[in-house]
């Protein structure tokens, strides 16, 4: 490459990112120039063409027409390239021993119902029952009580309830931890799923050899005033797709044991489930405080 090209493709970076100068918002100009040079710096790394530049339009656009209010092809997206779970633990530093983050998804609702402690989310949907117990406390073990918690999950045939358009809602719920800070409740078993791949982000996936699966996990996301928000998973042991998720969002510290229990085994609220086999997990979550220190991680 000529010397010449070379200082046309640096004078542009330059006057590009000095175009920000004058933004009021100092973050956001800090934001604006740095994504600025990055992105040049990728295209000139990999020296695009126009058509690859087109392609990459159609299926920016190809993205949005796809997302709506049950749809956000741009989380998928985000969640493929690892950025979603870059930016989660950018923003959850490690604290002490509290419970690591991990990635929100694209199917988390407002406004689910509220269960008792000993409740069930299911409301039908389809699955091996699961029993779901542990207590939320603070990194010295201290109980907090009164925490939401909310769950959700996918049913058994590998779909939210949100994803088959008839205003159901089950697999999804949120209870309060006790004055102990114990809690429990009736879910689903986690089964492996596909993330929607029949859009832009499944034909990327499909074009690069990648499998649109993710491993068996259960959503949690944990407030309580006082403590850092946690979205998290618990994922299944021994689930052959643990190392291979494709939206990267699995921890080791949350692979939990699900424990099989054959059909006629006592449940431990005395739940009466007659000739089917259920099973049961433990989950204790340890939230870090608010203002957790950045230097203590």
């Amino acid at each position: 490459m000529s010397l010449e090209q070379q200082n046309r493709e640096s004078q542009l970076v330059e006057r590009v990112a000095a175009s920000f100068d004058d933004t009021p918002d100092p973050r956001l100009k800090e934001l604006m120039q740095a994504l600025t040079r990055h992105l040049h710096a990728f295209l000139r790394e990999v020296r695009l063409t126009e058509q690859e530049w087109q392609r990459a339009i159609e299926f920016l656009t190809a993205a949005g027409h796809i997302t709506d209010d049950r749809r956000q092809e741009f989380i998928l997206l985000s969640d493929v390239l690892g950025a979603s779970m870059q930016t989660i633990t950018l923003n959850n530093e490690a604290y002490r021993n509290a419970t690591e983050a991990t990635v929100f998804g694209p199917f988390f609702v407002d406004g689910s119902p509220e269960i008792e402690l000993g409740g069930d989310i299911g409301a039908g949907a389809s699955g091996q029952p699961c029993w779901v117990e542990g207590t939320v406390t603070d990194t010295h073990g201290n109980p907090v009580p009164h925490a939401r918690i909310e769950v959700w999950e996918a049913d058994e045939d590998g779909f939210y309830d949100v994803q088959y358009g008839d205003d159901r809602v089950a697999a999804r719920g949120h209870l309060y931890s006790g004055a102990d800070g114990s809690y429990r409740f009736w879910g689903i078993a986690p089964t492996p799923y596909p993330i929607p791949h029949d859009g832009p982000v499944g034909r990327l996936l499909a074009a690069t050899g990648r499998s649109p699966m993710r491993a068996s996990h259960l959503h949690f996301m944990v407030q309580a005033e006082g403590f850092r928000t946690l979205v998290t998973h618990i994922f299944v042991r021994g689930d052959e797709l643990l190392d291979r998720d494709s939206v990267f969002g699995v921890r080791d510290s949350l692979v939990m044991d699900f424990e099989p229990q054959p059909a006629g085994t006592p449940t431990p609220d005395g739940r009466d489930l007659r000739d089917r086999a259920w099973s049961r997990v433990r989950f204790d979550i340890v939230l870090a405080p608010a203002a957790a220190a950045r230097e203590e991680g």
